[in-house]
Formats: structure tokens, sequence, C-alpha cells
């Protein structure tokens, strides 16, 4: 079957519009798919302990075994940047095999579930005797545990069967109960700390997160049996990587995706120094936080309504225009201005829902339109692996410029170490977001027909 065909059932359903652009778009529009909030949260469940994985890993665990096993900060950063790599490098891979033996998904899904408890309760669980080298293993163990559930889990989302409405639906409320994984994962480890000390309060953290990862994939599995799902006819991908990513329409997508994450990563990477340097305000920096993520959540019935309504890529420049406007005001900010950055923060959560939902839920459209339903964990494998690359790129950059220019955390800010930090916070961002907005308004009409483009 060429990328070009496509199968009866949905044949049947297609129909060819004709925006106002001239351009032909190609939906979906089953009379009898609309989705139950049931089966939304069944299969969206899974989010939630893959989002709550994250903080543990990256925030918490560094800092736990430096006090308890004395080790040295350098020495873990230098070991979690390596696995940073390592992991996003092993994403397509990852994709590859998912896709090859996607036949037995149940299968992958209960291994990498394994792999993802079996790790995050050794993280936490260290041995005296070989602490960088438990570390490091654990955190193996885990991340690509966690790679090989997200790739498949956001896969199965892909493959679901549905019009391109229901789509956005799908992908909006499963990173809606993603971010409630994240608010929860902030708001636990320092309650239980207060409840059974800093060092038991992981152990307990561990103990309780394995039962909701058990039943998140028990509730994905149960759904697996019953979903509309478009099974994949082959037993491998269609065409070799390269064919894969030669594609115009993959390129542009993931290339405007990359620089719309990598926009994004900046101020997450320097979002602690600007809160606690520039604003004076490391006090509320949990406040503030709690703000822009509970934001992105509650923003998720917007972008579905307004995919809706002006469609996916028009609402996805909605998010664009909000963010760039967004960090404009932002780079604009003084000492003290706490009430305006709390107001730039829920406007920038509000861009984050879009940048969660609506990009996979595009890519789920094109799978199904050019029926590369045997490539859906390849091709958001790609997803993850530039997401990945775009923070490690960041990381690598922002930090080093801003020590070019005299910066370093809680030193005596001037104004021109002011003016350095805004601009490098926001400024940079704006730059990348209204690029990738220029993109979008220059290849909307490629983007919008979701046909492959030779």
């Amino acid at each position: 079957m060429t990328g070009n065909q496509q199968p009866a059932h949905i044949a049947a359903e297609r129909v060819e519009q004709h925006p106002p652009d001239g351009s032909v778009a190609i939906t979906d529009e089953p009379t009898d798919q609309k989705i139950k909030p049931s089966s939304l949260l069944v299969y969206g469940a899974m989010a939630f302990p893959l989002s709550f994985v994250g903080l543990p890993i990256y925030l918490h665990a560094p800092d736990f075994y430096a006090v308890t096993l004395q080790l040295p900060l350098a020495t873990l950063g230098t070991v979690l940047l390596a696995l940073r790599l390592f992991d996003a490098i092993q994403d397509p891979l990852i994709g590859d095999l998912s896709d090859r033996f996607h036949h037995a998904r149940s299968a992958i899904l209960i291994f990498g579930v394994v792999l993802l408890g079996a790790g995050f309760w050794m993280l936490f669980h260290p041995q005296a005797s070989y602490p960088v080298l438990w570390f490091a293993a654990s955190v193996l163990i885990c991340t690509t545990g966690f790679s090989v559930v997200s790739i498949n889990f956001q896969a199965l989302g892909g493959l679901w069967r549905t019009t391109t409405t229901q789509r956005t639906k799908v992908t909006a409320s499963r990173e809606a109960i993603g971010l409630i994984g994240l608010l929860v994962a902030a708001v636990t480890p320092p309650v239980l700390t207060q409840i059974v000390g800093p060092q038991e309060a992981f152990h307990w953290l561990s103990l309780m997160y394995l039962p909701v990862l058990c039943i998140a994939l028990w509730l994905l599995i149960r759904w697996m049996k019953d979903a509309p799902l478009d099974i994949p006819e082959k037993t491998s991908g269609q065409d070799g990587w390269l064919s894969l990513l030669r594609n115009k329409w993959r390129a542009l997508f993931f290339s405007l995706m990359f620089l719309n994450t990598f926009a994004s990563a900046i101020p997450a990477v320097l979002v602690l120094f600007f809160i606690r340097d520039r604003l004076g305000a490391e006090a509320y920096t949990g406040l503030f936080l709690l703000t822009y993520f509970l934001a992105g959540a509650l923003s998720m019935p917007l972008w579905t309504a307004l995919a809706r309504k002006f469609g996916k890529i028009r609402a996805w420049q909605f998010s664009l225009a909000a963010a760039i406007f967004t960090f404009c005001w932002a780079a604009l900010l003084q000492q003290g201005d706490l009430a305006a950055y709390g107001v730039v923060c829920a406007l920038s959560g509000l861009a984050l829902g879009a940048d969660l939902a609506l990009p996979p839920a595009i890519l789920a459209d094109h799978i199904e339109a050019d029926d590369r339903q045997n490539d859906a964990s390849r091709l958001f494998s790609i997803m993850a692996f530039l997401s990945k690359s775009a923070l490690a790129v960041a990381t690598g950059l922002a930090l080093p410029m801003l020590g070019i220019f005299g910066y370093s955390p809680s030193v005596t800010m001037t104004p021109e170490l002011n003016f350095v930090l805004s601009i490098t916070y926001a400024g940079l961002p704006c730059v990348f977001k209204l690029a990738a907005l220029g993109g979008l308004l220059i290849f909307e009409k490629d983007l919008a027909t979701q046909r492959a483009i030779a």
C-alpha cells in the first residue's frame, strides 16, 4: 500500500473541502465517532504517572543523592547530562522497534512500565557502596522505560480512529491530565517531607507511585481491547528513515515544531534565575510555577474550541502570537513586578497548552490522512527526540551565553546584567517564536492539507 492509498473504511469517510484560500483540506467526518469523556479519561490516565515522574528524577534525585550520600553536584550533573543525551538518541530506535512489533504493543507497554517502575524505585533506594553507578543505572532504566511507554502511548492516540475535531480533544485531555500529574509531583515531596522527614519522603513517594503506574497501565490495556484503532497492516515501517524525513510535509512540520520547542525551552532553563535575580521574588517561585502549569491545564478546552472553529494550524498561530506578546512584556519587567509576572505566567501557560495539545493532533491527522499507521511510533519518537534535543540545546547555549556576559547565579545584578538576563530569558524566545509563526503563515496552505507532499 502506497502513501497515497487509503483503506476503504477511511476513504468512505473522507470529505474534500475547499477553504477560502484555495487549498484542499482532507478531513474525516464519521457520524458516530464522538468520543465519550470516560474513554478520554481511561486512555489519558497514563499521562498522569508519565508526567509525575519527571520532577523527582531531574529535580529531587540530585539533591537526594547529594544530601544523603554526599555526592558532588558536579558529578551528578555530568551523569544527568550524558543520560539526557542518550535518552534523546534512543527514542528513534524505540519508535522503530515499536512499529516493527506493533502487534505486541501491550507487551511493549508492560515492559516499559516494568522498567519505569523498577528504575524509579531503585533511584530512591540507593546502594551506598557504589552510589554514582547506582544513580546512573537507575536513571537510565527509568528514562528508558519512560520513553518506551510515552512513545507507544502517544502513538495509540495518533492511531485512534476519529474525526480531526475529536482528535484535538484526545491530545488536549491527555496533556491536561499530564499537567495535573506534574502539579501533584511538585506538591507531594514537600508535603511528605514535612510529615515523615526528607529521607523517608522519597521512600513513600516511590511506594505510592508504583500502584498508580500499574492502575494506569491496566486502564490503558483495557482501553486498547475495544478502542477504534487503525491497526497497521505491516510489521515494519513503510520507508527507511531518510525516506520518512525527506517528505516535505514532515520536514516542514518537524522543523517548525523544533523551532517552537527550542523557543519555549530557553525560558524553561532560565526561569529560576529570572525570578530570583531579575525580579527578586525567589519566595514566590512555587506560586509562579503553579500559575503557569495550572493555566496550561485549564487552557485545553480553549484550544480545543479554537481548533474546532479555525483549524489546528490557525489555532497554533494564535498561541504563538500570544506567546510573543507575553514574552515581549516579560522582557520589560523590573525588580518587584510580581503581579505583572504572575499575569505573564498565566498567559504563557495558555500558550503552553497549545504547544502540548496541537502539534500531536496535527501529526495524528497526517498519520491518518497519509496512511502512515505503520510509522506512527517512529513519527512520535521523532517528536520526542526533537523535544529533548531542544531542551539540551537551550541548556547548552543559554547558560554559557549568560556566562560570557558576566552573569552567574546570585551575582550582584547591574543594569547591564539585568538587561542581558531579560533579553536572554524573554527576548530570544520572541525571536524564535516569531520565526516559527512566520513559517506557519508561509507554509499554512501546505501544512493544512495534511497530505504527504513529495
